[in-house]
């Protein structure tokens, strides 16, 4: 077991970066606003951008050299941001610490994503760190109310807008997904485990074999956060490959949660809604206190 950092300033942001360019996006708001960071990239993961600042590539299942690393780097925060993959665990070989927590790991993968995350929340408080949102560190990462972008909505394509935050509001709150597609006054198509990027591709192929029809551009791809998902470690994104799927699908617009939602790399994002002529608008849920969301556990 791997001692809790002992200096009470333990003044560095640590990074757990998976993959995407929100780790580098945070690093670069810490290092600005004169943060010491560093970055802890999983091999295989993290994109090699990661490598602008002071960093150490790990490999899953070296639990024992991640906490060896945070003590020596005197990290207290720990952002954990980016995209992962549920690894191969006949693949991974494991080091002592990764041994002594196995337990703890095994119980990690049991259940849905929200229980997975808290899980590793947990883990990490467990041993005296504190995580803390991509968010607070590089706010400007998060969609604002209004429109995005040159473009807006139509009448019609609104009301898709307010079917498809009503029903992903049930979705979420069941642990299913993120993400649902609205055209005609109808959601025909909801995020699983499978992702946004794979609904969006769904969609395009039911129109591709004629199951849904529109002419033009029409409906939209609407995205919330989980009424109670841990926005620290798991906020919902859209980014330019999210415009360009939409795009390619025919829908006319993309509408997010405002405030717990993340536009990845925004300059680029809004350039390729404008060029695709795709809307981005960014509207508030509204939710009954029985919807809000949960806050996240104390620390024991």
């Amino acid at each position: 077991m791997h001692p809790a950092p002992t200096d009470p300033s333990r003044p560095t942001l640590g990074i757990i970066a998976g993959g995407g360019a929100i780790p580098v996006t945070v690093a670069a708001a810490a290092r600005d606003s004169g943060r010491p960071v560093v970055v802890f990239g999983i091999r295989g993961e993290a994109d090699h951008a990661i490598q602008a600042f002071p960093h150490h590539w790990v490999r899953w299942g070296e639990i024992g050299r991640l906490f060896d690393l945070l003590v020596r780097e005197k990290v207290g925060d720990i952002v954990i941001a980016g995209s992962v993959s549920r690894p191969d665990f006949s693949a991974i070989r494991v080091d002592l610490g990764a041994i002594l927590s196995l337990p703890r790991i095994l119980a990690l993968m049991v259940g849905g994503d929200d229980t997975v995350l808290k899980g590793v929340v947990r883990f990490f408080e467990d041993r005296g760190y504190t995580i803390i949102g991509a968010h607070s560190v590089a706010p400007d990462l998060v969609a604002t109310v209004g429109q995005i972008g040159r473009y807006g909505p139509s009448a019609s394509q609104a009301v898709d807008i307010g079917k498809g935050f009503e029903a992903a509001r049930v979705l979420g709150s069941l642990d299913i997904g993120q993400a649902v597609v609205g055209i005609g006054g109808r959601v025909v198509g909801v995020e699983g485990v499978e992702g946004t990027d794979e609904l969006i591709g769904r969609i395009a192929d039911l129109r591709r074999r004629g199951r849904l029809k529109w002419s033009g551009r029409e409906g939209v791809l609407v995205k919330a956060a989980k009424p109670q998902q841990d926005l620290r470690v798991d906020m919902p994104t859209v980014g330019p490959k999210t415009v360009a799927l939409v795009a390619d699908a025919g829908l006319a617009g993309i509408a997010v949660e405002a405030g717990r939602v993340m536009i990845v790399d925004r300059a680029a994002t809004v350039a390729a809604a404008d060029a695709a002529r795709v809307f981005l608008v960014a509207e508030t849920l509204d939710m009954t206190p029985a919807d809000a969301p949960i806050a996240p556990e104390p620390a024991p």
